[in-house]
């Protein structure tokens, strides 16, 4: 498998008659190599000492309701041609963004925190305040107001992802979905590993993704199997993001 990232699907940000491809390579391997850590460790902050590993990150966290996630590994080259291999895990996990070990989000953690602890609370209590009013014109009027504050965080969160791209060029996650910014976007395994390496100077030589845990509900994700990069959500900014990067003209 291998992602390739045409012009034609991504207009300026990829010229015309370039093909930027990123193959599997020995990710996949390096991707086994990470489930059997997994398997044997059941949870994902395998870096540190058992006795201090976090209870949320346990893996059983995958196999309940919340169900599986995606996982993924990029082969990286540094400077002096030595291997590095980065690791994510897509969007949070149990409520978490950073773990030891596993490559950051696209954005300021400590930003978003400071974002959500303060206007999700006055979300929350407008919610309890609407769940106790009747049917009307104040609980309607709540209601919009409720729905614009999350609206607004959500712009707000938003404008704190930076996407970057191996000519040291950055740009808001706005540019790429001008119709609206599907949720998670951004939060994908690929952008993570992708935007880490461009940042810290790493060649990436190849890219694998693979999901853990329970199905997802429509069935489409399934346990330790490979996938590539979603449509939807990755594909409209990996154009960008792969510039710098080797490419082959077509």
């Amino acid at each position: 498998m291998a992602i390739a990232v045409q012009g034609e699907f991504h207009g300026e940000y990829m010229p015309a008659g370039v093909t930027i491809k990123l193959e599997q390579g020995n990710a996949g391997k390096h991707c086994h190599d990470l489930m059997r850590i997994l398997e044997e460790k059941n949870r994902i902050d395998f870096e540190v000492p058992e006795q201090a590993s976090d209870p949320r990150l346990s893996l059983d966290y995958l196999f309940g309701e919340a169900r599986g996630q995606m996982f993924g590994i990029l082969e990286c080259a540094d400077a002096d041609g030595e291997v590095v291999i980065l690791k994510a895990f897509s969007g949070q996990y149990n409520g978490i963004w950073k773990v030891e070990g596993w490559v950051p989000p696209l954005f300021n953690v400590d930003r978003f925190d400071e974002l959500v602890c303060g206007t999700d609370h006055k979300i929350k209590e407008l919610g309890n305040q609407i769940d106790r009013l009747p049917e009307g014109e104040e609980r309607r009027l709540l209601a919009v107001r409720r729905k614009k504050m999350s609206q607004n965080l959500m712009k707000e969160i938003h404008a704190l992802y930076h996407v970057f791209n191996f000519r040291s060029q950055a740009k808001p996650l706005s540019d790429f979905f001008p119709h609206g910014i599907p949720t998670g976007a951004g939060d994908c395994c690929a952008p993570k590993l992708l935007n880490h390496a461009a940042r810290t100077g790493l060649k990436p030589v190849g890219l694998a993704e693979f999901f853990w845990g329970r199905s997802n509900r429509s069935g489409t994700r399934r346990h330790s199997m490979f996938y590539l990069p979603c449509t939807e959500k990755c594909l409209p900014i990996l154009g960008f993001m792969m510039q710098g990067m080797e490419p082959q003209h077509g």
